[in-house]
């Protein structure tokens, strides 16, 4: 039986981590990374640990092994991980239906991923809705973005209620910045 929580121990944070090296996509076939989506960065575990305060992480469980997760970053953490520094710089040039995103209450989901096996089984959404009942109260949107040519991912946001509000290219890839509101 899968469960839906938030992450509050060192061995839940070790299973995002295990969870990330599988799922790289340095890690995985060319074929399996167009098919199934990828991660791009692993966590160290002190970071994940600060990422984790004050709003912990939102993780699925099938008994003590953590299958799935969707990270919680907030804005202060953005100096932390140097690679998603364009993505808060795009986000916080942006209004959303009149609202300056810089001055609004929002966070990102710094990753989500889905353990191969669990797949397809609407975990993916669970762990979303787990995440809303947690966080809505907190925060008026969710924002993260998806590498363009990760479409898995793209139409699995689009399903929960994301929606695109803005694309842009750097060195490295061309994303996707999509937004749920919660409002």
């Amino acid at each position: 039986m899968i469960n839906y929580t938030q992450s509050t121990s060192h061995s839940d944070l070790q299973g995002i981590i295990d969870l990330q090296i599988e799922n790289r996509e340095t890690s995985i076939s060319v074929d399996e990374l167009k098919k199934e989506g990828f991660v791009t960065v692993v966590h160290t575990l002190d970071l994940l640990k600060q990422m984790n305060e004050p709003f912990p992480h939102t993780i699925a469980k099938d008994g003590e092994l953590v299958m799935a997760y969707a990270l919680t970053m907030l804005q202060s953490m953005k100096e932390q991980v140097p690679v998603l520094q364009p993505m808060f710089e795009q986000i916080n040039a942006l209004s959303y239906q009149g609202d300056s995103l810089k001055d609004s209450d929002y966070f990102v989901i710094g990753q989500c991923c889905v353990k191969k096996g669990y797949r397809g089984q609407g975990v993916f959404r669970g762990l979303y809705e787990k995440m809303r009942e947690c966080l809505s109260p907190h925060f008026k949107y969710v924002i993260t973005e998806i590498a363009t040519r990760n479409p898995r991912s793209i139409r699995a946001h689009e399903k929960m209620g994301f929606k695109v509000i803005h694309e842009f290219e750097d060195p490295t890839e061309h994303w996707a910045i999509v937004l749920w509101d919660w409002s």
